[in-house]
């Protein structure tokens, strides 16, 4: 059950979100367990980002979540593959990208809770 939320500096077409979303689907597998399947995928365009006190490039805040834990070589594949996404797809330098990655013990989903 992950979920992936982008905070980006760009206008978004919904080709590119449609793009992009797709792409994610296939790189949540990086994480053992994950698939599209369960995949949600949030987008924030037009966000006011400011990187290293400008606004001189496109920039993106990239946010995963995840139910349970998963091992920090997984989230380095998991970054290489986000970067590259938002760089091919957005234009957004790698450079201008962070990732902040979040585990999660209580998920809730259709009327419960999972633990």
């Amino acid at each position: 059950m992950p979920f992936i939320n982008s905070k980006v500096s760009i206008k978004l077409t919904d080709e590119q979100k449609s793009a992009v979303k797709t792409r994610l689907g296939k790189a949540i597998t990086a994480i053992p367990g994950k698939t599209e399947n369960w995949l949600m995928v949030g987008f924030e365009d037009e966000y006011s980002l400011y990187f290293q006190g400008n606004q001189n490039g496109p920039t993106a805040f990239i946010e995963v979540k995840i139910f349970g834990k998963a091992a920090a070589s997984d989230y380095d594949r998991l970054t290489g593959l986000l970067s590259m996404i938002f760089e091919e797809e957005l234009k957004i330098s790698q450079d201008r990208i962070y990732i902040s990655y979040q585990e999660v013990e209580n998920w809730g989903w259709n009327g419960a809770n999972l633990s």
